[in-house]
């Protein structure tokens, strides 16, 4: 069977016969690699993403005999591998905060006022974003970067990190509350229905 042959099967079947059939792991990659890149991406950088997503799935490839059958979607298991990852390099994230914060912006382009203007709010709050987020808790900026910026249920990420669902609320709750404080009013993560 090829992986072209599995594109109706839910993970959990692929990665059961990719025990016996190495390549048809490549389905999962496919189905969800650019998720799991954007999550890292939005928390190591892009350079550094493409090494961690690499890791990822060799990681994930190695595990699979591992994989719970009665999970027929695989990316709350890979966003799991790739917070624990993720997790490993939080000094380096930290370093990496701190070095945007203090590089600052671009030379903007003379003649373009209203984009200058634009780049120059969307920076500011950036800064100040990148400056909220640095100073969470890792454990609670996890689950408030899963929720916020990859869409993930309370379940998924109780899931991913192997925590109960009510750890996951409390985690983003405590984050939600620091934001608004650094932010001011700014509420970044807001309240939406099908999470509970």
């Amino acid at each position: 069977m090829t992986p072209e042959d599995t594109g109706a099967d839910d993970d959990a079947s692929v990665i059961a016969r990719s025990r016996h059939e190495p390549s048809l792991f490549a389905v999962i990659f496919d189905r969800h690699s650019r998720h799991i890149h954007r999550y890292l991406a939005r928390r190591l950088g892009p350079t550094t993403a493409d090494d961690v997503l690499a890791d990822t799935f060799l990681i994930a490839f190695d595990k699979r005999a591992k994989f719970d059958p009665a999970r027929s979607d695989a990316r709350p298991w890979l966003y799991g591998i790739a917070t624990n990852l993720v997790s490993r390099q939080r000094r380096t994230e930290a370093r990496e905060l701190k070095l945007r914060l203090a590089v600052g912006p671009p030379p903007a382009e003379e003649g373009h006022a209203d984009r200058v203007a634009d780049q120059v709010s969307a920076q500011a709050l950036g800064k100040r974003l990148d400056r909220a987020l640095a100073a969470l808790r890792p454990r609670e900026r996890d689950v408030l970067l899963l929720v916020a910026a990859e869409g993930l249920g309370y379940q998924e990420v109780a899931e991913a990190l192997a925590i109960p669902v009510g750890t996951v609320k409390s985690r983003l709750n405590r984050a939600r509350g620091r934001l608004r404080a650094e932010l001011g009013v700014l509420d970044l993560v807001k309240e939406t229905s099908g999470h509970g």
